[in-house]
């Protein structure tokens, strides 16, 4: 034999070894192949140098795979905000009042899911924010008054439905035609 086909060789020999002991499993070959140590300058593979010989533990084998994994789709489960209460308007009537109106909302966006455990967790029912007025609706007037209550000075509440300025636009000296719109609806 030549110098020139020892590497070969050697490379040959580690992977009838690594073939043979993988069996027919897919997976597992994929995992043996990984860890085939690369050839050193020699041509021959490094000796291994694994955990053990760090003066760790050497890892279990891993499990034979049991059969095709099924992947699913990572998709967050829906939110499921409070119901509003019976009486009170929606988020949408009170926007659509206001444009009835003759007052600006402009850009309004549906919102609710702000209201849920992954948005803003308000615990309103429903939310439409435009670029003049937010509008929120809570489950019960307890919780709006205290919503109402943090955002002093900058909303208006009636019942359930409190009208938040924070963002908005809109001028002071507006803000009292919504609010007299609010007060006409039920």
């Amino acid at each position: 034999m030549t110098h020139r086909s020892l590497p070969a060789l050697g490379v040959l020999m580690v992977a009838v070894a690594l073939t043979a002991g993988c069996g027919s499993d897919d997976a597992g070959q994929s995992d043996a192949a990984s860890s085939v140590p690369a050839p050193t300058a020699t041509g021959l593979p490094a000796p291994s140098g694994g955990p053990s010989s760090a003066g760790g533990a050497a890892s279990p084998p891993a499990p034979a795979a049991q059969g095709p994994t099924e992947r699913r789709l990572a998709s967050p489960p829906p939110v499921v905000l409070p119901q509003r209460p019976a009486g009170a308007p929606g988020a949408k009537q009170v926007v659509d009042a206001f444009k009835a109106a003759g007052l600006k909302v402009p850009h309004p966006k549906e919102r609710s899911v702000d209201c849920g455990p992954d948005g803003l967790g308000l615990g309103c029912s429903e939310l439409i924010s435009t670029d003049a007025v937010t509008v929120y609706v809570f489950p019960d007037e307890t919780s709006a008054s205290d919503i109402a209550e943090t955002w002093s000075g900058q909303s208006y509440r009636r019942g359930a439905v409190v009208l938040n300025y924070l963002e908005a636009k809109t001028p002071t000296g507006d803000r009292a035609r919504y609010e007299k719109v609010l007060n006409g609806l039920g």
